[in-house]
């Protein structure tokens, strides 16, 4: 029987790459990134770098100008009650239909990521706390077992990404979230479906409020 192997294309290593590098800051919005550099600094030719470049733009990380280039998207308040509005319906629609779905290996998966974000919490690692809770929502969106959903999630928390350190820099709100993913999770793995979509609209709705307040903090309206 032949060895089942995962085989990365060049483009999909400069992809995760390049959407990395933006979710974590290394390109902040607003910069413009071109082909000729971008691919001379990963030392790969400039096809699979246009080609990921597409890719992210359509992933709705960057934008293309026209005449111009391809710049890091910079995100408005609008964008960000957009995104939030879509993680609502999409959680929920997880949480709702994990009935049945959620088998003692998933149960372990979420218990394990809980106990992985209580260790960066104790650490005060805060990179790594919100890596696990990317992982954690997004287990949390595929109980429902809809790919369709999957995907368009994927989507949206390629956007989110790059906001959910600004949500939590705040140390008492760090700790709040991770009390209200111990909530969500407890709730989820007993059976209680209405506890834990509640709780996780409160928590996404305290998140948006937080990242939309740092936001107005750095960029105050005139």
């Amino acid at each position: 029987m032949a060895v089942k192997r995962t085989i990365t294309t060049i483009r999909e290593q400069v992809y995760k790459i390049l959407r990395d590098d933006i979710c974590q800051g290394v390109y902040e919005p607003g910069t413009r990134l071109q082909e000729v550099d971008v691919a001379e600094s990963l030392n790969v030719s400039r096809s699979p770098v246009r080609e990921a470049l597409r890719q992210l733009a359509a992933d709705g990380l960057l934008l293309e100008i026209p005449n111009k280039g391809v710049y890091v998207k910079e995100f408005s308040v609008n964008d960000i009650e957009e995104i939030y509005d879509l993680r609502v319906m999409l959680e929920s629609y997880g949480i709702f239909h994990s009935t049945g779905h959620i088998t003692s290996i998933r149960q372990e998966r979420l218990l394990g990521l809980l106990s992985d974000m209580e260790a960066f919490l104790q650490k005060g690692d805060l990179r790594s706390y919100t890596s696990a809770d990317e992982q954690l929502h997004n287990h949390i969106v595929h109980l429902g077992d809809n790919s369709l959903i999957n995907d368009t999630y994927d989507r949206v928390r390629s956007m989110n990404q790059q906001f959910r350190i600004l949500s939590l820099m705040d140390e008492q709100r760090f700790r709040e979230s991770m009390d209200e993913h111990r909530g969500i999770v407890h709730a989820l793995v007993t059976g209680d479906m209405k506890r834990a979509d509640a709780i996780n609209r409160h928590h996404l709705e305290l998140a948006r409020q937080a990242i939309l307040n740092r936001m107005r903090a750095e960029k105050p309206e005139e």
